[in-house]
């Protein structure tokens, strides 16, 4: 067994930015698994936000002892980017091996289109009325938001896709003091979910808060051992592979999740469609879906996802899995 890391970088259709900053690039990882002339690969996003960079991810990948499976590396790295890149390695490797398709390997159904969300990304009210009539048709968006002045912002959006089933994202930048009015608005503007109103683990606010519209926990949940924190505050959880550590964590977490009453969406950083493809097994149980990163990219990986408008399709055995 051999393992490679290559670093990829990937530049946006448009810059991409949320509460907590801007970007013009997808920095990933690569992970390629060889075993016996067949190889797996599987793609991370390191995040600031976890404390990950490229180089500390690399180190972690690198420092795992050879040979290993993907029940080994569930106790020897950690939930995070590392543990994902290697864990869906594997499974792309496995799949290869046997000669059969991921999903049955999982014990899920057959992989079937789903429609995804498209975000709109954090600016002015003007700006994003703007990048939202040129997506009007979309069936699902996701809006950004940054705190001070998101009224006006989701005001613009509704207003640029009166059709579009909305929901928000605002990354930890909510207050507790504008929250009540906050909520009133968006449920005024049917939006259908909110998104990680604050910060993890500041979150108690939500405990005594009744809430018309869902509300979705996002970084206060990372994997299984996150579950039983969530309960009372939030209605939905999101699964993003780059949290769990994989696909592995991401199925116990699904099945886990909807045992205790969570909503499930299925969430992503921005990345190829390597780091989509995976997902792509969980995503047939959401209730949302917002696996968009490769649409922000100039250029995608060779046998990317194909994209029909909103409509994301099962990967291609080229790709992954």
């Amino acid at each position: 067994m051999k393992i490679t890391i290559k670093e990829n970088s990937f530049k946006l259709n448009q810059p991409f930015t949320i509460s907590r900053g801007s970007r013009s690039h997808a920095h990933v990882l690569t992970v390629e698994i060889e075993d016996e002339g067949i190889i797996g690969r599987g793609e991370c996003v390191p995040y600031k936000r976890y404390g990950e960079t490229l180089e500390s991810v690399s180190e972690t990948i690198k420092g795992v002892n050879l040979p290993f499976d993907r029940e080994t590396l569930q106790d020897v790295v950690g939930s995070g980017a590392a543990r994902n890149a290697l864990d869906c390695a594997l499974w792309d490797l496995e799949a290869k091996k046997s000669n059969m398709p991921v999903w049955q390997l999982a014990g899920v159904s057959r992989l079937q289109p789903l429609i995804t969300a498209f975000t709109i990304s954090l600016g002015t009210p003007e700006a994003m009325y703007q990048a939202t009539l040129a997506n009007k048709e979309r069936p699902l968006l996701k809006v950004k938001l940054g705190g001070k002045g998101d009224i006006p912002r989701i005001e613009a959006i509704r207003k640029a896709a009166p059709n579009s089933r909305l929901i928000v994202d605002a990354n930890e930048s909510c207050h507790e003091d504008d929250f009540t009015d906050l909520i009133a608005k968006l449920l005024e503007l049917d939006v259908a979910m909110v998104e990680q109103p604050f910060p993890a683990g500041q979150d108690h606010y939500l405990k005594d808060f009744k809430s018309p519209i869902p509300i979705c926990a996002d970084e206060s949940c990372h994997d299984c051992k996150s579950l039983d924190d969530l309960v009372g505050k939030y209605d939905m959880i999101n699964i993003k592979l780059d949290k769990t550590g994989g696909l592995t964590e991401a199925l116990k977490l699904l099945a886990k999740g909807k045992e205790m009453g969570f909503d499930i969406m299925v969430g992503c950083m921005i990345g190829s469609s390597l780091a989509m493809a995976p997902a792509m097994l969980v995503a047939q149980y959401a209730s949302i879906v917002d696996l968009d990163g490769p649409l922000f990219l100039v250029e995608d990986r060779k046998h990317g996802l194909a994209f029909e408008g909103s409509k994301v399709f099962p990967p291609e055995t080229m790709l992954w899995g």
